[in-house]
């Protein structure tokens, strides 16, 4: 019985290993990062600021655009407005890293600007205070559209 057990553990142990293998390596399949990130570079998955916006900001903004339309009608619809509030205030923490090179510093400010904004507005949906957040909304996208007017030449400029 206990030579049973032995092999068991040793048969359970392999399978184990197998297991861990290959499910790290379907991970990573298809996927090399260009380099590992070095005293806390921020190293992007993706170099196009077009592809960054549209797939990182445009779906959580359309979202939030739709559940801002009238104030949330329970907790669900807070919880929407909470999440994607979250998700574009931190998103902005993201844009540092991406600064161009000509007029960085105002780069820099428009993200601060959005994010702060961002984090009213999470923390208005929060209160469940609907007033306060359409304000942090309009604030916000008044910070993101001083950034598409400076970087974009006023192409991209967000309706609440």
């Amino acid at each position: 019985m206990k030579r049973m057990t032995g092999y068991l553990c040793l048969a359970l142990a392999g399978l184990c290993a197998t297991v861990a293998m290959s499910s790290n390596a379907s991970v990573t399949a298809g996927y090399a990062p260009r380099t590992s990130p070095v005293d806390g570079e921020v190293v992007p998955v993706e170099d196009s600021m077009h592809e960054f916006m549209e797939y990182v900001f445009q779906p959580t903004y359309l979202r939030l655009k739709q559940s801002m339309a009238a104030a949330p009608a329970d907790n669900k619809g807070w919880k929407a407005v909470k999440s994607d509030a979250l998700i574009l205030a931190e998103s902005c923490n993201l844009l540092y890293g991406r600064a161009p090179k000509e007029h960085g510093e105002d780069w820099v400010k428009h993200a601060t600007a959005s994010k702060e904004h961002g984090a009213k507005l999470y923390g208005a949906a929060k209160a469940k205070d609907f007033e306060a957040a359409t304000g942090a909304w309009k604030t916000m996208l008044d910070s993101c559209n001083s950034c598409h007017k400076q970087f974009e030449n006023g192409k991209h400029i967000l309706q609440p």
